[in-house]
C-alpha cells in the first residue's frame, strides 16, 4: 500500500515499511517523519506482526533529514521534547520497541539515514552501501539518537571516529566495526532483510522478546551488572511456563536435535 512517501506492506508475520521519495534519496520531510512514526505504531498494535524491515526504495536507504524543508523554517522544526517518547526530526527515532526491527540498508544511509539505521536491531547491508554522519559538513547535529546509539553498537573510540569527522564508512567497515549483521549482495538487502525477519518471526515470541528486552536493558538502562542480572531474570522467569516447559518437551520428544533449526 502506497501512502505519500511510505510504501507499507506485509509478508505473513513481517510488516514492511519502505521509504518512497528516491528522487531525495529518500529525505525525510516533517510529513514523512509523522507517516513513520505512524506506520511504527501500526506495527506495534499489530498482534499479528512478529518483526518489522525497514527499507528504501529506488536504491537509497535514506539521505537523512529534507535540508532543504529545515533552511525553509529558519530552525523551527516542531519536534516534541524527548520525554514524550515519541516525536523526533526523523520520526520514530525516540520511540521504543516491544519487537524487533530489521534495516535493508541499500545506497546511502547517512546522516539521520544512518540514525534510523541505528534505530534497527539488525542491519542487512548491500555491498555498494555507504554509511556515515554526513549532515557534520553543514552544522546539523545528531539528535536522532545517533549519539546514544552508536557508541554502545561499535564502541566509543569507533563512533567518535566517525561522529566527529562525518567520514563515509563502507559495507565492510561497517561490517569489521558491527554497524553491518550482514552484508549481501547488491539489490539482495530488502530480501534477505525479510529472509532473516521470518526465521525471527518463526521462534517462540514470548521468549525471544524477554531476552531481548534484557539486552536493551543490560545496555542502556541497569545501573549496575547485579541490576542487569536481576532484571533479566525476573523477565525470563514470566516465560518460564509458557514457552520454556513446553520447548523443553519438544526437545525430549526429539525436536531440534543436533543443533536443528527445523521441526524435523
Amino acid at each position: 500500500m502506497n501512502s505519500g512517501n511510505l510504501d507499507i506492506g506485509k509478508l505473513g508475520h513481517v510488516s514492511l515499511i519502505g521509504l518512497n521519495n528516491p528522487e531525495k534519496r529518500n529525505a525525510v520531510d516533517p510529513f514523512t517523519a509523522k507517516q513513520l512514526i505512524e506506520a511504527f505504531q501500526d506495527f506495534e498494535k499489530d498482534e499479528n506482526a512478529r518483526v518489522a524491515v525497514l527499507y528504501g526504495k529506488g536504491g537509497y536507504f535514506c539521505a537523512g533529514l529534507d535540508l532543504k524543508s529545515l533552511s525553509q523554517s529558519e530552525g523551527n522544526i516542531k519536534t516534541q521534547e524527548p520525554n514524550d517518547g515519541i516525536r523526533a526530526p526523523m520520526g520514530p527515532s525516540r520511540m521504543m520497541f516491544s519487537k524487533p526491527v530489521i534495516g535493508a540498508i541499500s545506497g546511502y544511509a547517512v546522516a539521520g539515514g544512518m540514525e534510523l539505521a541505528l534505530l534497527c536491531d539488525l542491519r542487512v547491508v548491500e555491498e555498494s552501501a555507504i554509511m556515515g554522519i554526513f549532515c557534520r559538513r553543514f552544522g546539523v547535529p545528531l539528535v536522532d539518537g545517533g549519539t546514544v546509539r552508536l557508541p554502545a553498537l561499535i564502541g566509543l573510540s569507533r563512533a567518535l571516529d566517525l561522529i566527529l569527522t562525518g567520514r563515509p564508512i563502507n559495507a565492510k567497515e561497517a561490517l569489521q566495526f558491527g554497524l553491518a549483521n550482514r552484508v549481501v549482495p547488491d539489490g539482495t538487502g530488502l530480501s534477505n532483510a525479510i529472509e532473516l525477519a521470518n526465521e525471527i518471526a518463526a521462534f517462540p515470541q514470548r521468549c525471544m522478546k524477554a531476552d531481548r528486552r534484557s539486552a536493551y536493558n543490560s545496555t542502556f538502562d541497569a545501573e549496575t551488572m547485579m541490576n542487569g542480572l536481576q532484571y533479566e531474570f525476573v523477565n525470563g522467569m514470566k516465560v518460564v511456563q509458557d514457552e520454556a516447559v513446553p520447548g523443553a518437551q519438544r526437545f525430549k520428544d526429539g525436536v531440534g536435535r543436533h543443533g536443528s533449526f527445523t521441526e524435523k
